[in-house]
């Protein structure tokens, strides 16, 4: 290396910062052993250490500041006494760039350095508003890993943004990423020799992850299998490197965020945390994912979470919190209301409540009419009805029980609730009949999911039916198994089109998704609730436990101030259903959307419209203005409301 030249450096932040003179390092020592750096010159494994001493020490945290070095000189790791280990605040991890499947000997990882400089284009988050979000949740890897994902960059960020064309003809606004940040994806045997090299060691923040010495004799441990899915201890400064197309995942990252941000497509990024990180370094990560990737949102998972401090940081006051709980008489005491909602409650609730509808369970209505209209003053609300753990939506109806063999746990891995109907036969069937009632289960859910209030959140590959062969926990599945195959798309056209025509009428209708709640009363002045129930007959809802069907009717406004008219009857049943429909004055329904055609019928005796509902089936019908001279015929007036003479 160059001559350098150590001087007194400042504690904050941890782990490093460019300088106009040099780079700043600040670690934390909390034993009284000495510390310092390992530098590794680029590609040569010869390397060089510098020791912090006393007055490079303030408290637990030795700082330095050191000349004629630059960032793209070397690499680095810290240590303690004869420990060597990662810098948990490193902004880049290096040797870890190629995914690891397979691979049989661990890797030396070092910290590296994040260049910073990148050209943002005038782009920054969205802010899109809870309740006009489409959330669509994906794993980078697993989206476009497959053959016939028809990508240049499979697997990558890069990969991702060649799908962006796709996502915006979905309709989706929002990316919800599954761990993108740097993890160990070998699950490492650390059972044997080498593991007395492995110990742990409490610095601060973490139980670091210690690498033996590049000089020890130690057998390195070999990788037991995979962990796709990153919910684990990790480097959580650092963008994933292996899913980097290119040598910088730091601006690869950055280009993907600043690209989907040009096409109106938010980034939420998923964080899982063990008990044992600190709470103090978890809002660190979180702040500095905001500030240098510019990301719109957080989902924050573990039991140890210090969701206050999170949601009371000034800093992330537009950014969006997702989490299962909050204490909010913490976070808005006395009963204040925020001027945003940016917390989110991410709950399975909807899913189990509504999977249960579905397969037509008894005594499941009044808790599906709660979770259709369920907002939160203060907070949005995540609607799922599948995500990356349990079935897939075509899992969903295709398997009762779980087929987690090949993960080699003897199927005793994930969930065993997973409140699923095979439609009469366990996986794959060349029944026709089967076959139809499975693709109509399927819109049947999509239905449930994007004409509920709150922010519907889609599962990548469910709105084309991927299948991931009944395993419902895919975390070391990095096969066909666990990746989306995208023939689906071509082979379930028919589901396709239908889930992207379902987000188009969400859309175009307000009243279906409202940043406040419903009243069932006349909010609009039009002469109908906002929202009312009903049953066989209009107006009277039958709530006995045995029944499985309801009418929802909605009364809202249009975007030229008109009544908006929409009534949507669920019959989750296995026979079919009446529906006599609420008459609206000067309209007359027309169908919109249907899993199975339902057929409106006008009965001209008893001056009634009705829909005939089929067995586990979900119409969905809008309200036409009638003609001026269809009306005057009707009612018997002219244009100006005069009753006309009989001559």
């Amino acid at each position: 290396m160059k001559k350098i030249k150590i001087n007194i450096g400042q504690p904050y932040p941890l782990g490093t910062s460019v300088r106009e003179t040099g780079i700043n390092f600040s670690m934390v020592n909390g034993s009284d052993k000495e510390c310092g750096i390992i530098f590794y010159r680029k590609g040569i494994e010869q390397k060089e250490r510098v020791l912090f001493d006393q007055k490079h020490r303030i408290g637990n945290i030795c700082c330095v500041l050191i000349e004629g070095i630059t960032a793209g000189d070397c690499e680095y790791n810290f240590f303690i006494g004869d420990k060597v280990f990662v810098d948990p605040y490193a902004k880049k991890i290096v040797g870890n760039e190629k995914w690891r499947s397979g691979e049989s000997a661990r890797p030396l990882l070092r910290g590296g350095f994040d260049r910073g400089t990148f050209d943002w284009k005038e782009t920054a988050p969205l802010h899109i508003p809870y309740h006009e979000s489409v959330m669509y949740c994906l794993n980078i890897r697993s989206f476009t890993r497959h053959s016939s994902s028809k990508v240049k960059k499979k697997g990558t960020f890069e990969g991702l943004l060649e799908k962006i064309p796709y996502l915006k003809e979905l309709g989706v606004n929002s990316i919800e990423l599954m761990p993108a940040y740097e993890y160990e994806e070998c699950e490492w045997d650390d059972t044997d020799s080498s593991a007395k090299t492995q110990i742990e060691y409490q610095v601060n923040h973490i139980d670091e992850r210690l690498l033996p010495d590049a000089d020890t004799d130690a057998e390195p441990p070999r990788a037991k299998r995979l962990n796709c899915w990153g919910y684990k201890d990790a480097f959580y400064f650092a963008p994933k490197a292996s899913y980097a197309a290119g040598s910088n995942p730091c601006e690869e990252f950055r280009r993907m965020v600043r690209d989907l941000h040009q096409n109106g497509i938010e980034v939420i990024m998923q964080f899982y945390f063990p008990d044992s990180v600190k709470q103090g370094y978890i809002l660190e990560i979180i702040k500095h994912w905001v500030l240098e990737y510019q990301i719109d949102g957080v989902h924050l998972k573990g039991s140890r979470l210090p969701m206050t401090l999170i949601a009371t940081e000034p800093l992330l006051a537009n950014t969006k919190i997702m989490c299962e709980d909050f204490y909010l008489h913490e976070i808005y005491p006395n009963g204040m209301r925020p001027a945003r909602k940016v917390l989110g409650y991410y709950r399975d609730e909807y899913m189990y409540d509504m999977r249960k509808y579905l397969k037509g369970d008894q005594d499941t209505l009044k808790s599906f009419r709660y979770h259709m209209r369920n907002t939160h003053q203060r907070c949005g609300v995540i609607n799922y009805i599948t995500n990356y753990y349990g079935f897939t939506l075509k899992d969903l109806v295709s398997y009762e029980r779980k087929h987690n063999e090949a993960n080699g746990e003897n199927n005793t891995d994930g969930t065993d609730y997973n409140f699923s109907w095979n439609c009469g036969v366990e996986g794959p069937s060349r029944k026709k009949a089967v076959k139809q009632l499975r693709i109509k289960q399927m819109k049947n859910a999509l239905s449930f999911l994007f004409t509920a209030q709150g922010t519907p959140l889609l599962f990548a590959g469910d709105e084309f039916g991927n299948s991931q062969y009944g395993n419902n926990n895919c975390y070391c599945q990095d096969n066909e198994t666990g990746w989306v195959d995208w023939r689906e798309l071509d082979r379930n056209q028919e589901l396709y089109t239908y889930a992207k025509d379902l987000i188009a009428f969400r859309k175009c209708h307000s009243i279906l998704h409202l940043d406040e709640s419903l009243t069932t009363l006349d909010r609009y002045g039009f002469g109908y609730p906002d929202l009312s129930y009903h049953g066989e007959e209009a107006w009277k809802v039958q709530y006995e436990n045995y029944n499985r069907h309801i009418g929802i009717m909605y009364c809202g406004q249009n975007g030229e101030g008109d009544a908006d008219h929409i009534y949507i009857a669920y019959n989750m049943h296995w026979n079919s259903h009446r529906f006599a429909l609420p008459s609206i004055a000067n309209h007359q329904w027309i169908s919109a959307l249907s899993t199975e055609a339902g057929n409106v019928v006008f009965d001209e005796e008893k001056n009634m419209e009705y829909i005939d509902i089929a067995p586990r089936s979900v119409s969905i019908l809008t309200g036409r203005k009638l003609p001026e001279a269809q009306i005057r015929q009707k009612t018997g007036t002219d244009i100006k409301g005069r009753r006309g003479r009989k001559r």
